[in-house]
């Protein structure tokens, strides 16, 4: 793996001492829970866009790289007994052909700290041997009582992420607020948004980084995951870019910017994007450990609540208006999610990782979108990103109004017809204390924005 020698040997010990101490917690808490059975954890081999040749890039399964650390394809990962033992392709003269120089397995052993490597083609007869083999990834939807005791406890371990985790954060968010910084400096009228997309996605390549998920950058705001980039910037658009950087060992960032591509707000932006980044700063100062995930997404809608009744959109009293859902006509999604080696971290372990015990989704519309409800502990990273987003569908919809008994003003939509979508996101860091917002050194405040874009689009 060249990506470790690039890290030096001081990078290469941290890595391997981070490694072992994660493989031995999970050990120590499956030790008197499982009796003793042996886990294989597989990294997985990138899927086939169209013929076997042709595949997309590899991208190591989560479980592995968080006890293994370096993204291996095809590899596997055998605990058992307190031993470690990386099983690995063997290499062949094909492969030095087609994929160059492999690395040794004595320097694996030594980035990896394991306590031994050993060649894929002898894995069949080691785990023949061993009874009651346990498999990451879950190759079935439905665990058996002893996975779910397993998933239990790597949910428990990777909630809280040590100081290695913590360090990998910390490099994608830095490219992460590089990238959106190149976005918009090649931002004004006539651009077309999938030049801003590739301007943006050049910082992450350029850093030998990936993407952390599909970015999504768009003139239309208001549809949460568009992936569409056919649009051109007119002179009085908002552009929102969700784009976060992926580190090399696969650890995330996830941030959101929305800004005016003319350079300056229109007053009916500024005034929506003031309450959005109003409703973001009051969630992030409710970070702290204790503090329930659930009750910091409703601190930013009843912000988001009292700034549409004061413009006129909503009437009434903000608890009664909270009560009955009006934010979601809004703000239709949940305040954020956890955040780790994968964007959404867990989540192909369902609500199991995300929900706390005891604790269940909402059936009301907007919150039943919340992805998390647990309590903060230091050392969690969540994203906190509310928004405002005016779309059709929902501010038609006579199931979704129904509750609202004429307190909504549809009447005066019309004077923020420029607003189609504004969403403001930053990564956050549950500290002993309190939090630490990883992506902060990216302004968010609306001169700070006008300051970036404006400043670009005049050097041009």
């Amino acid at each position: 793996m060249a990506m470790a020698h690039e890290r030096g040997e001081s990078g290469i010990g941290q890595l391997a001492s981070a490694l072992t101490r994660r493989r031995g917690a999970l050990a120590g808490l499956l030790a008197n829970r499982l009796s003793d059975r042996p886990l294989l954890v597989s990294a997985g081999q990138p899927p086939a866009r169209n013929y076997p040749d042709n595949t997309y890039e590899f991208r190591a399964s989560s479980h592995f790289l968080y006890l293994a650390g370096l993204p291996m394809e095809g590899a596997a990962l055998l605990l058992h007994r307190g031993q470690s033992t990386l099983f690995v392709h063997r290499s062949t003269e094909a492969d030095a052909l087609w994929h160059g120089e492999t690395a040794s397995p004595e320097s694996l052993q030594v980035a990896t700290g394991v306590d031994a490597v050993r060649y894929l083609d002898e894995l069949e007869g080691v785990t023949a041997g061993l009874s009651g083999l346990l498999r990451l990834p879950l190759r079935s939807a439905v665990a058996s009582a002893e996975e779910q005791v397993l998933l239990d406890a790597l949910i428990e371990l990777r909630l809280c992420h040590d100081d290695h985790a913590v360090s990998e954060m910390r490099r994608a968010a830095a490219v992460t607020v590089r990238a959106h910084r190149a976005g918009m400096a090649v931002t004004r009228p006539g651009v077309r948004v999938s030049v801003i997309r590739a301007a943006m996605e050049r910082e992450i390549l350029a850093e030998n980084f990936t993407n952390a998920y599909g970015s999504i950058v768009t003139t239309c705001g208001e549809v949460l995951h568009t992936h569409d980039r056919s649009g051109t910037c007119g002179p009085s658009d908002l552009l929102l870019a969700d784009v976060g950087a992926e580190s090399d060992l696969g650890w995330a960032s996830d941030v959101t910017r929305t800004w005016p591509t003319g350079g300056r707000f229109s007053p009916s932006q500024r005034a929506m994007y003031e309450l959005v980044l109003a409703s973001q700063l009051a969630a992030i100062a409710a970070v702290k450990p204790g503090a329930r995930y659930r009750d910091i997404h409703l601190v930013a809608c009843r912000v988001l609540v009292a700034g549409l009744r004061d413009v006129g959109l909503l009437a009434g009293e903000v608890d009664g208006l909270l009560e009955r859902g009006a934010h979601a006509l809004f703000f239709p999604h949940g305040i954020g999610h956890l955040l780790g080696l994968d964007v959404h971290d867990m989540e192909d372990f369902g609500d199991r990782a995300g929900y706390a015990p005891g604790r269940q989704r909402s059936q009301q519309f907007g919150l039943c979108y919340l992805r998390l409800d647990r309590d903060l502990q230091p050392g969690m990273a969540v994203t906190i990103e509310p928004g405002i987003y005016f779309v059709p569908a929902i501010l038609r919809s006579e199931r979704l109004l129904a509750p609202l008994r004429g307190d909504f003003r549809p009447d005066k939509l019309g004077q923020f017809a420029d607003v189609r979508g504004i969403r403001i996101e930053d990564d956050v860091l549950v500290t002993a204390t309190g939090h630490e917002v990883l992506t902060a050194q990216l302004g968010k405040r609306p001169d700070e924005v006008e300051a970036m874009v404006s400043s670009a689009s005049s050097a041009c």
